[in-house]
């Protein structure tokens, strides 16, 4: 089968879309933008829909934000859907969403598809210590807790940055049972476009592994899971190597 966007892929000329954790905002995107920007590269970062209750998923926020935000891009403008953290496994939904074709997905720091499990069960089945994790929350949860409820020290040594931390604590959206048990939706046939996989952190080692074993290139970028909050210039770099590296794989 010859994927969606991989003959002949221009992914130099697609627009960036960075979709961001649906525990926080857009805001945290900002910096590697810039970045990106001062690489020639464009890229516009989505944000969620407003949140309403019993009216729709909040998968479903994630994807009509992705879908809003590319409103004013061409129909005939390639994308390469970025995704990080919790946005990895809603890749899929969003590229069947829009209208743009995908050219690639990337995955920062991110977990892959979750082929219709919920995320407290992706969690589960990371390993021992998503385990031991889902476990924990799931209790904390069912106790009436959200999730997370960050405070300033427990970033301090994730986002050193004082400014850059006030800015992500003020756009966190502590989440509640809801949000963590819903199924998150199975889209097949899929991939449709070449994938990588751009680590950060130790957390996300369970899905680095899972992308190699797919046959996903994979770069390593030893950091926080904030590290495009730390180092954003060196975050851009290695997503421009990813995707050079999937134009050398497709040709």
């Amino acid at each position: 089968m010859t994927l969606k966007g991989a003959q002949g892929a221009s992914h130099g000329n697609s627009l960036l879309v960075l979709v961001p954790s649906p525990l926080v905002g857009a805001g945290s995107w900002a910096h590697l933008q810039r970045a990106l920007s001062s690489s020639g590269r464009d890229a516009v970062a989505s944000v969620d829909l407003p949140d309403s209750p019993g009216q729709m998923a909040y998968w479903e926020r994630t994807v009509g934000g992705v879908e809003r935000s590319l409103r004013e891009a061409p129909a005939d403008r390639a994308v390469v859907l970025v995704g990080y953290s919790g946005a990895g496994a809603l890749l899929p939904a969003i590229g069947r969403a829009i209208h743009q074709r995908v050219t690639a997905y990337l995955f920062i720091d991110a977990g892959l598809p979750a082929g219709g499990r919920s995320r407290l069960e992706s969690m589960a089945a990371e390993g021992p210590d998503g385990a031991a994790f889902a476990i924990e929350l799931a209790s904390a949860l069912d106790a009436g807790h959200r999730y997370p409820e960050w405070a300033d020290e427990d970033l301090t040594p994730l986002v050193p940055d004082p400014d850059r931390r006030r800015q992500l604590l003020a756009e966190v959206q502590p989440r509640n049972r809801d949000f963590w048990t819903e199924p998150l939706p199975v889209v097949e046939p899929w991939p449709d476009a070449p994938c990588g996989f751009l680590q950060f952190s130790e957390a996300y080692q369970f899905a680095a592994d899972d992308a190699l074993s797919l046959g996903w290139p994979v770069r390593y970028l030893p950091g926080s899971h904030f590290h495009h909050l730390v180092d954003e210039r060196a975050v851009a770099q290695g997503l421009l190597a990813l995707l050079a590296d999937l134009g050398r794989a497709t040709r």
